[in-house]
């Protein structure tokens, strides 16, 4: 059992770092701020098991390299929140209010440098240590899910937003949770050093972070005037009070019919990268009068738009006795679908019924 628990220290350490330099290299040159500072955030996060390597390799730590490795770790979250914020807005600058996320850091190097020989603050230090990921990974879930809602805005395509950072912020929320109670265990009930199954936990987490890490996807379009002219769209869909109004009654209603003509005869909607600048382009709109159209002519933003007309595209093709010979992954890409899961989702969403509850159910009419 104790040479198993090394295997899956060294699993658990060498797949973080060869991890941190893929995402630092970054092959797929997709999102590069972003993963700039999520390399950094693998790298950093590695440091909670080098120690234990040191020690599994019988190499000799100083007091102060520990330190120095436990100064390291304190930045793990906010690194992670940082790529998260870029994932988000890739144009987004630095401000001086971000500077609050020193206050924590600091307060944590003056406990290790004064403080580590009194027995209290050692542990309080520890406890901030693990801690304050709670507190980040909460501020990390709640700005992804605002930014799923405003992504609908400007995209058709929710396989590009960022449901993989959603599910390895929950599975990250949870193992922490669980490591919190563990440590409190630690420090002020019984210590022990079985840490088997809580490594473990975390050696599945590192490696469905790399599955979804490799296969990511830009995010907004690399051209840098199409991303600002998305993201000015994006973020003023948030900001409250009457929308300024971008087209005179005449033109709203020549857009409008214009815009159900294109849907109905170019069908657009059969594009699965189709975002608001494609289709804005198409109706010689810009991007904010397509958006202000949608949003008031059919009380729906881009995102419901858009699958809707995919939605009866793929009931149409489910119902049709000649298009039997697809399989329903078939048909959701023939209906503009990304993948099975968006096609499920979405269907069920405005249907109440799963793709293959549907062709069922109307087979044997």
């Amino acid at each position: 059992m104790e040479n198993l628990q090394k295997l899956i220290l060294v699993l658990l350490y060498g797949s973080l770092i060869l991890q941190s330099f893929i995402v630092l290299v970054n092959p797929m040159n997709v999102n590069k701020k972003a993963n700039l500072f999520f390399g950094l955030f693998l790298f950093f996060w590695s440091t909670y098991w080098i120690l234990d390597i040191l020690a599994i390799c019988m190499l000799p730590v100083t007091e102060h390299a520990a330190k120095f490795v436990y100064f390291l770790q304190i930045f793990t979250p906010i690194l992670l929140y940082a790529s998260v914020v870029l994932f988000i807005n890739p144009n987004r600058k630095f401000k001086k209010i971000d500077l609050c996320c020193c206050v924590i850091p600091v307060v944590y190097l003056v406990l290790l440098l004064f403080f580590w020989e009194n027995e209290v603050c050692r542990k309080l230090a520890l406890f901030i240590n693990i801690s304050q990921n709670l507190l980040y990974l909460s501020f990390i879930y709640y700005k992804i899910r605002k930014h799923q809602k405003r992504i609908e805005t400007i995209s058709s395509n929710t396989e590009i937003n960022l449901q993989w950072l959603i599910k390895l912020t929950f599975l990250l929320l949870i193992t922490i949770t669980i490591t919190v109670g563990y440590e409190l265990y630690n420090i002020f009930i019984q210590k022990t050093q079985d840490n088997f199954l809580m490594d473990l936990l975390f050696l599945f987490i590192v490696y469905i972070t790399t599955y979804y890490t490799l296969r990511q996807k830009e995010i907004y379009p690399l051209d840098e005037q199409q991303r600002k002219e998305l993201l000015a769209v994006e973020l003023e869909e948030e900001m409250p009070g009457d929308k300024k109004k971008l087209l005179t009654d005449a033109e709203f209603e020549v857009f409008k019919e214009k815009l159900l003509a294109l849907m109905e005869a170019e069908k657009p909607y059969l594009d699965g990268e189709l975002n608001l600048i494609k289709l804005a382009k198409q109706m010689s709109m810009n991007p904010h009068q397509l958006s202000y159209l949608i949003n008031n002519g059919f009380n729906e933003n881009f995102f419901q738009f858009v699958n809707k007309y995919r939605v009866e595209r793929a009931k149409a093709l489910l119902l049709d006795e000649n298009e039997n010979k697809f399989s329903l992954v078939g048909i959701a890409y023939e209906a503009g679908f990304n993948s099975k899961t968006s096609f499920n989702t979405i269907f069920k969403k405005v249907t109440h019924q799963t793709p293959s509850e549907f062709r069922k159910k109307h087979s044997t009419l």
